[in-house]
């Protein structure tokens, strides 16, 4: 075990790094085909789902900056909810990240990147290459703070310059382009009023979700209240830039019908640009790109769960760190329920499931702001939501707009999502009765 000396290591560029990573991964390569299945095939109504995911995502950014600047504590919303709410609020959102939160993204990530490398090398199984890349990220993270760090940053560089090399190659490079055009017509009104348009936003969603990634490890950050905020911002800006002209080529290079339904939709649309062997060749590089996303999941999730070990004596050895001051035992914990997850589940229902309730935490956490203000109407702010009070109630109305339209669509998973509330809240009160009995003896 380590000292109990804070390892604050980690700068602005890195993590802007894990925020990129974070975002950029499984939802952008995977959730156009679940969108054009559920009927919104209008190209204005696609790109318009992606922008709403920006505005979705950095009006969340704007707010959590904010909380992260006066409540500087790694955790994220278990820190939030905790402050603002209740401790048994804070921990349950804990708990959904420790069992769900991260490891279900993680192992989303891994499917993906499975059905991406099985277009390489086939015969092989996706589970099963996603769970080695899994293990090896685990290792490379539980040996130190910096490996893991470096590793993170050159993996999201590739990363952006792959998805920078694609988005040119499908405008100036692709023999056949689709007729295409983004001005919006009635079609594209009705599609936009439709509850497969709203349903396709928790898929949008899902991909920008990440957009709050420093929150999860402030106390590791260099200079946190301006480090956070800037982090988050610029993070979320950039990959709303990438999203909306990576979507348009997708569409740009292949035809609807082609991408409808598939979970591998980068895929199509490399085949369409470089031809089969070209496709094949940007699947593997998908799938390399990939790993920067489970990695920075990897990082970001075990931090939740060491701060959670810290406050709740039954889960104390969650928080016991290595030398090189790495929380090992949440790191491995975390990956283990990601092999479980990646190994027994389907993705479509687990994407949706972990859509809605990390829905729900969020639109608590920007609410907090206005509990927070009223609270502390004098606090000293290093960093101040922008747009104020405009920018957390468009985050809200976004919210509540979705939670509408999905429980009335998926009301299987909504209702799953419910019960591992309940599920958070009924361990936190066992835990704390078993604190206070420990204590008493």
């Amino acid at each position: 075990m380590s000292d109990k000396k804070t390892i604050q290591g980690i700068g602005l560029f890195t993590a802007i790094s894990y925020v990129v990573a974070n975002m950029v991964g499984t939802g952008v390569f995977t959730s156009l085909g679940f969108q054009l299945a559920g009927g919104v095939t209008d190209i204005s109504a696609i790109i318009l789902l992606w922008l709403m995911g920006a505005i979705i995502a950095y009006t969340g950014a704007q707010v959590y900056g904010e909380l992260g600047s006066v409540m500087p504590r790694s955790g994220g919303e278990y820190n939030f909810l905790s402050k603002l709410y209740h401790p048994s609020l804070g921990f349950t959102s804990g708990f959904f990240s420790m069992f769900v939160g991260f490891a279900a993204p993680i192992a989303l990530a891994a499917m993906a990147l499975g059905t991406y490398f099985s277009n390489v090398y086939e015969g092989i199984s996706p589970k099963i290459t996603g769970a080695i890349v899994i293990v090896i990220i685990t290792f490379i993270h539980s040996y130190s703070i910096k490996s893991g760090g470096n590793f993170q940053v050159v993996f999201t560089l590739i990363k952006i310059l792959l998805i920078i090399a694609f988005i040119v190659s499908g405008f100036f490079f692709s023999s056949e382009k689709q007729n295409i055009a983004v001005i919006p017509t009635s079609i594209t009104w009705e599609q936009i009023l439709s509850s497969g348009f709203a349903v396709s936003l928790i898929y949008v969603y899902y991909s920008y979700s990440g957009w709050n990634a420093a929150a999860y490890f402030v106390s590791e950050l260099k200079n946190p209240v301006k480090t956070l905020p800037r982090s988050l911002i610029t993070g979320t800006l950039l990959v709303a830039v990438l999203y909306v002209l990576l979507n348009y080529v997708f569409l740009l290079v292949s035809p609807i019908g082609d991408l409808s339904g598939q979970l591998d939709v980068g895929a199509v649309a490399a085949t369409s640009i470089f031809g089969a062997k070209g496709g094949v060749i940007m699947s593997g590089l998908i799938s390399l790109l990939l790993i920067s996303t489970i990695s920075s999941m990897v990082f970001a999730g075990p931090r939740v769960i060491q701060v959670i070990g810290e406050d709740f004596p039954a889960l104390k050895f969650m928080s016991i760190k290595s030398k090189k001051g790495v929380p090992f035992f949440a790191i491995i914990v975390q990956s283990i329920i990601s092999l479980i997850l990646l190994l027994t589940s389907t993705f479509e229902a687990l994407l949706t499931y972990l859509g809605f309730v990390m829905n729900i935490f969020a639109f608590l956490t920007v609410a907090g702001i206005f509990i927070h203000r009223r609270k502390f109407p004098t606090m000293t702010r290093p960093y101040k939501a922008l747009g104020y009070p405009v920018v957390p109630i468009i985050f809200m109305l976004f919210v509540i707009w979705n939670f509408y339209y999905l429980f009335r669509e998926r009301t299987a998973e909504t209702i799953m999502g419910l019960a591992t509330l309940a599920l958070g809240f009924i361990i936190y009160f066992i835990l704390t009765k078993f604190s206070t009995k420990t204590n008493e003896s």
